[in-house]
């Protein structure tokens, strides 16, 4: 890049400091600003140890109301609504709304009024916006004239991928999905008063059943498979590490080592780096740091009766997405500004 981009993180939960730690030695980024609703304190308290990923590789200090890490020096901004920042005074290209609270293209747009050349949310919006990008299935579709962008969810990136390599192996008739997810941090840790009465419930303690949007967003990214696909979630008490369960019934039904073989193929070629694959007795602890978008399980491939396959394909629910957002900024920079 002729320049670096200048990023700023609206939202420093798990994400935004995954995104923060996979991008700080990069020199194509330079993260101006973060706005969390925490302290400086807290938030260099939280950047520098990590229950999940450890401890910062480098060492980061706090300045005042700056984190500083190598050559990193970012701005830490009280948190508040899309909008309420001028994102124009920092210099901002992109803004990565990762607070998974601003899913409305009114309240997105806002951080384009505010100066933002590009806004990428981390969830799957509840309106329509200018692109729904997924690395590996219809990244070059993209256009320098987008401004509101989501790479979707960790879960429908799976999902996603595994329906374009049996599809376009196999043929998919039809699809279900349940992915078993690790728990969230809008979930308490004992029971407690929600609007859901389901995750109302102690997330350490239960297996909690959840909705997902996942196959409604893919219908749209791929219309090919628009009412083929439905889909579950169940939370259960690990920290990190989730899977998503593929059921599928095809047009030509492979045997397991031929699905396998195939798989192995992308993980090898168009896929690389995206698709992960392992044939060892892996569990979910086993992902936490891949980079991957999944890693496909092979021992876990089933077919019965020769009509319904199932397939098993792990995930770290924030680390290879958050890889994945960082690959389309880039993608983006180097189509420019129309």
């Amino acid at each position: 890049m002729d320049k670096p981009v200048n990023i700023a993180l609206f939202g420093f939960g798990r994400i935004g400091r995954n995104i923060f730690r996979l991008g700080y030695n990069n020199p194509n980024y330079n993260f101006v600003a973060v706005s969390d609703f925490g302290s400086a304190e807290a938030l260099h308290y939280l950047l520098s140890r990590d229950s999940i990923h450890g401890a910062m590789k480098d060492d980061v200090t706090l300045d005042g109301n700056h984190l500083r890490v190598k050559d990193q020096r970012v701005r830490v901004i009280n948190g508040g609504e899309p909008g309420t920042i001028p994102w124009d005074a920092y210099d901002v290209d992109v803004v990565i709304d990762a607070t998974g609270r601003f899913l409305k293209r009114s309240e997105l747009v806002l951080h384009i009024e505010a100066g933002a050349k590009r806004v990428f949310v981390s969830r799957n919006p509840h309106e329509t916006i200018d692109r729904y990008v997924i690395p590996g299935i219809n990244e070059s579709t993209i256009e320098a004239s987008d401004q509101i962008i989501s790479t979707t969810s960790s879960t429908t990136q799976v999902l996603a991928l595994m329906l374009k390599m049996l599809d376009e192996s196999f043929g998919v008739q039809r699809a279900m999905m349940t992915t078993i997810h690790a728990y969230t941090s809008d979930q308490p840790l004992a029971d407690a008063v929600g609007i859901d009465l389901r995750r109302s419930r102690s997330a350490v303690e239960n297996i909690i059943p959840n909705t997902t949007f996942a196959p409604k967003i893919i219908e749209q990214i791929m219309p090919q498979f628009k009412g083929k696909l439905e889909g579950i979630a169940f939370n259960v008490p690990v920290p990190n590490g989730s899977c998503v369960d593929l059921t599928t019934e095809l047009r030509n039904m492979p045997s397991v080592e031929e699905v396998n073989a195939i798989v192995k193929k992308y993980s090898e070629t168009t896929l690389k780096g995206i698709v992960g694959f392992t044939d060892d007795p892996i569990v979910s602890s086993d992902v936490i740091g891949r980079e991957e978008t999944m890693i496909y399980d092979a021992q876990a491939t089933m077919i019965t009766q020769n009509a319904l396959l199932k397939n098993i394909c792990w995930y770290d629910n924030g680390w290879g997405f958050s890889k994945r957002i960082l690959e389309m900024v880039d993608a983006y920079a180097a189509l420019g500004d129309e």
